[in-house]
């Protein structure tokens, strides 16, 4: 399909895979909604999957191009990209998401529409400023998706990295959601909020280096 053979969707999913096993922005995001509850970790994880069918879709369309044209966009947007992260990690110590209501683990009074919907609006916001992810399709897809549809494999190929990664974050914030039980101690909260923010921030200065 496409003009994908076998080897090549192999390769692919051999690196797509190695990616969305690096704990990263998506990763944190994931796991503190799912402390909150499972069906908001996993509202969160399916945000990310839509974030990477944005940018497969970008890629497909020309973006890659567009960046090796224009340098100073791409880090532009990567500068973007730190300036969310450094803000998550303020967000993840103001607001201890790791608590429901006086406890620590959520026994379904926020679990609602509302608390699922913006889980997801934290996955797909973290996911579109995610520089690991955008680096990926702009600098690697279209090198497997050389063939005479290249635009058509690259979606099929973003659509396949989405699927890969909604089952594995999906399944880690299914499993946080359990873990919050354990989190009953105010300190403990506290002392994972600070680990978060900490992972946040590092990986927000690790993007600027690299563009700077």
């Amino acid at each position: 399909m496409f003009g994908l053979d076998a080897p090549t969707v192999v390769a692919y999913v051999l690196a797509a895979g190695a990616l969305i096993l690096v704990p990263g922005q998506d990763t944190v995001v994931v796991l503190t909604r799912g402390l909150r509850s499972p069906r908001v970790g996993v509202a969160a994880a399916l945000g990310v999957a839509t974030g990477v069918l944005g940018h497969a879709t970008a890629a497909a369309l020309g973006l890659a191009a567009l960046f090796r044209a224009v340098p100073a966009l791409a880090r532009a947007v990567a500068l973007l990209g730190a300036a969310y992260l450094c803000y998550l990690a303020v967000e993840t110590l103001r607001d201890d998401e790791f608590a429901a209501s006086e406890g620590a683990y959520d026994d379904g009074t926020l679990d609602t529409g509302s608390g699922v919907r913006a889980g997801y609006r934290r996955g797909l916001l973290t996911n579109a400023a995610n520089p690991k992810v955008a680096l990926f399709f702009l600098a690697f897809l279209p090198g497997f998706a050389g063939g005479p549809d290249a635009t058509g494999a690259m979606l099929v190929l973003g659509v396949v990295y989405a699927v890969l990664g909604a089952l594995y974050l999906g399944a880690v914030g299914a499993l946080a959601g359990r873990a919050g039980r354990l989190l009953d101690d105010p300190r403990k909260r506290r002392g994972v909020r600070v680990v978060s923010a900490s992972v946040l921030v590092v990986l927000a200065g690790v993007l600027v280096a690299s563009v700077v």
